[in-house]
């Protein structure tokens, strides 16, 4: 605590704003609504927005001498942050929805890992917008039976299915400006009393009014629920669609940037397809595009089946070396044929670019685009395959080469 006892006071106040609250949150949340003000009320005055309360203050850095450093919460280390908002996108049926219940059941039960990660157990609250009860049922179903449990041993996870209903958590005001509706109030309080680790919130095109395009929405909307996670210290999981651009320069990114740079963390799960080429439809990667409090830049792979997502075994060790040595040989042995057809590939990009082609090839044992460009960004280094030139001197032309062919 604070010498001044600031602290307590931010409990006080927040202690005075529920008993405010009392149990109207109950009846919003069983789908009660708002006729209006009362009788003889001054419709102006009611319809004024109130001033927003802030508990927050200055304070001078020495305040925190002596005090420990708090460490950094996370529901799941360096993916998925306590106190703040995730992000997490995906095309449509790449399966988000699934994968984010996987991960609500993990943090309920407490007992088994997701995609091979512990998580912080707890209590969760999943929210989808977009699946009706009976399809929650069927998915959850799966999941407990992937996990060896029950449904009964899922009782730390409560569902609400709001399909077909109004799922708007703010209103767009005429200034622009977003103010939350009777739901989202009815969601705060709900989770009051519950005191979940982790919130999840399925999809930000259903729960959100506004105009995806426009930054100041955005971050007006990630802030109202990174206020639901700062006063309840929980994970908030928000699902989304990316746009068209986004789909296509593989960064998973929808609408204005400002999403993206609003949230702390923000993941993104796609298929795993190569120039448009689907070689295993159950397949999918989980990237992590944004980390404010980690590394960017970390996959997940995992395989479809029986209903939930299973991450793939992690090649470690010498089995990591041996599937880089398998890359390189096939990549000499691909250059080699190439060569000796008469026909070039380069290492700069474009539709001579070595990896694409190599990948193509059906002698590619089954070799990724990526797996190849590691290959001959290892096999340049070890000047095993060289750069070559060749062409008139107005029009030299680029491409690899052995260096036995080189010479």
């Amino acid at each position: 605590m604070m010498a001044d006892g600031s602290f307590d006071r931010m409990a006080e106040i927040d202690a005075m704003h529920r008993a405010k609250m009392g149990d109207d949150w109950r009846a919003d949340f069983e789908g009660s609504r708002d006729d209006g003000p009362p009788k003889g009320s001054n419709r102006k005055e009611a319809e004024k927005k109130p001033a927003p309360v802030r508990t927050s203050r200055f304070f001078a850095a020495s305040d925190l001498d002596g005090l420990p450093v708090p460490d950094r919460q996370w529901l799941v280390a360096d993916l998925i942050p306590s106190g703040t908002v995730t992000l997490l996108g995906g095309d449509g049926g790449t399966g988000k929805s699934l994968l984010a219940l996987q991960l609500a059941a993990a943090v309920a039960h407490g007992g088994f890992p997701w995609l091979g990660r512990h998580v912080y157990s707890g209590n969760v609250v999943f929210i989808s917008a977009e699946d009706d009860q009976d399809e929650l049922h069927r998915r959850i179903a799966d999941v407990a039976l992937s996990a060896g449990i029950g449904l009964a041993d899922l009782g730390n996870l409560k569902l609400r299915s709001l399909a077909g209903e109004d799922a708007l958590l703010s209103t767009l005001e005429p200034d622009g400006s977003l103010s939350a509706t009777d739901l989202f109030n009815a969601i705060d309080g709900y989770v009051t009393t519950t005191k979940p680790s982790l919130i999840v919130l399925d999809t930000l095109a259903d729960l959100f009014p506004g105009n995806e395009n426009d930054r100041a929405q955005a971050r007006q909307f990630i802030g109202l629920l990174r206020g639901l996670a700062i006063r309840h210290q929980c994970a908030v999981l928000l699902l989304s669609h990316p746009s068209l651009s986004g789909m296509g320069s593989g960064t998973g990114t929808s609408g204005s940037t400002g999403w993206n740079n609003s949230v702390r963390s923000r993941l993104y799960l796609e298929r795993v397809a190569q120039e448009g080429y689907e070689a295993n439809p159950d397949a999918r990667v989980l990237r992590t595009m944004k980390a404010n409090y980690g590394r960017t830049g970390g996959e997940i792979s995992m395989t479809w089946q029986q209903g939930v997502f299973v991450a793939d075994a992690v090649e470690t060790g010498l089995n990591r070396v041996c599937a880089s040595m398998k890359s390189e040989r096939v990549f000499v042995k691909l250059l080699r044929q190439t060569l000796d057809q008469g026909r070039r590939v380069n290492h700069a990009g474009g539709p001579t670019y070595a990896p694409k082609v190599f990948a193509a090839h059906p002698d590619s044992e089954g070799i990724t685009k990526r797996a190849f460009t590691q290959a001959m960004e290892h096999l340049l280094t070890a000047k095993k395959i060289v750069i070559g030139e060749d062409g008139p001197p107005s029009k030299r032309r680029q491409s690899l080469a052995l260096p036995e062919v080189a010479e």
